[in-house]
């Protein structure tokens, strides 16, 4: 078991009627807020209502920047954070899915250092504080209402990158199911499809931690439980609180403790075709999940049969991927890039986009000709 920090400082709400609470909770830290939320569902669907009348209730001076999308992009990052220090915001609200609660972290450190966003996505500029942000969620998905990663893409560099600081842990983060019940079945899926993939990259990480690797079979025999019934019932409470639960907890710590880091290469390829196609990123990883295993089965065969033993029953490599497509099959998600209509005239452009961005993993490296066998097996 490799050395470890466990270090978890979001205070989570979660059950039907937490955000009544938001407007106490947020005025603990100033009344002055920068409030950001996406492009129209939450405003659609009353969300965006409620949220607004616990901010000005509890007396707060309300800032909005709207518009964020659904892979979140760099330019939206300056333009908020410009917002917030025109506005001295003290804290930042974000009411959505993954998208603007990473993008809300990355402007709350841009606020607090008067930084540049993409200056810290790369590791140019080191902030040394943030003002606190506070989370609503109304898609179980990333994992990022608890947890210390944001992604944003730059269009400019043809760049879609990861970035952790403990700084983007939220302070809160609210977590109401029946703020899931209006995400379209597609996005359903691929949100169950991002919590599955988060467990397996952290299972295929470095280091041997069998709990952590435990916990990993736990979440993902839940999801494969009740993600086909919150699929047929998406208004059930029950079924929409436990993939919201078990989305969280696939990223907050609790599968990687004991282990040195995760893999993420997978996320690498996901975020290639994301950025390409605009692509939803829980769609990139069903297809790219299993053309990695099948390019890794002869590689490392004992660890991909634990884990196919340990979830399927199956005591083979080849048996374990066709499982693992089977799976993503079952919750209704892509498994080709056919199936997005990327036919064998993007092969190039995937496989150069994946060469200059050197997409790779952390414990398994991939080579350039690893690219174009993985694209290969995607098609």
């Amino acid at each position: 078991m490799e050395n470890f920090i466990a270090h978890n400082p979001t205070k989570v709400h979660f059950g039907r009627g937490v955000v009544n609470d938001l407007g106490k909770a947020a005025s603990r830290y100033g009344n002055r807020v920068l409030f950001m939320y996406g492009k129209g569902s939450a405003v659609k669907n009353g969300y965006y209502d409620q949220v607004k009348k616990q901010l000005t209730g509890a007396g707060m001076q309300v800032a909005e920047y709207s518009g964020i999308k659904p892979n979140p992009v760099i330019d939206d990052v300056e333009k908020a954070a410009d917002l917030g220090r025109r506005e001295r915001s003290e804290l930042v609200v974000a009411l959505g899915g993954g998208s603007v609660i990473d993008s809300a972290k990355i402007t709350a450190l841009c606020i607090a250092n008067d930084m540049k966003g993409w200056d810290i996505m790369t590791g140019t500029a080191e902030p040394v504080k943030t003002i606190p942000l506070i989370a609503v969620l109304t898609l179980a998905a990333t994992g990022t209402e608890m947890n210390g990663s944001a992604v944003v893409q730059n269009p400019e560099t043809r760049e879609k990158l990861g970035y952790w600081n403990p700084l983007n842990f939220p302070a809160h983060s609210f977590l109401d199911p029946e703020y899931t019940y209006t995400v379209p079945e597609d996005y359903t899926a691929y949100g169950i499809a991002d919590l599955i993939a988060h467990c397996l990259e952290n299972f295929f990480g470095k280091g041997d931690a069998p709990l952590s690797d435990r916990f990993i079979y736990s979440i993902i025999q839940e999801a494969l439980e009740v993600g086909p019934l919150v699929l047929k019932h998406p208004r059930n409470y029950e079924y929409r609180a436990r993939i919201m639960w078990a989305a969280t907890n696939a990223l907050n710590g609790l599968t990687q403790q004991g282990k040195a880091y995760g893999d993420w290469g997978v996320h690498a390829i996901g975020h290639t075709l994301s950025f390409l196609y605009d692509t939803p990123h829980g769609a990139t990883l069903s297809i790219a999940y299993p053309a990695w295993l099948k390019l890794h089965a002869g590689r490392i065969p004992e660890r991909i049969t634990t884990l196919g033993n340990n979830l399927f029953g199956v005591n083979t490599p080849a048996r374990t991927i066709e499982e693992v497509r089977k799976m993503f099959s079952r919750l209704r998600c892509p498994l080709h890039l056919s199936d997005i209509g990327i036919d064998n005239s993007h092969k190039t452009q995937i496989v150069n986009l994946m060469h200059a961005n050197r997409v790779t993993g952390r414990n398994y490296e991939l080579s350039n000709a690893d690219h174009l066998k993985l694209v290969n097996y995607m098609m």
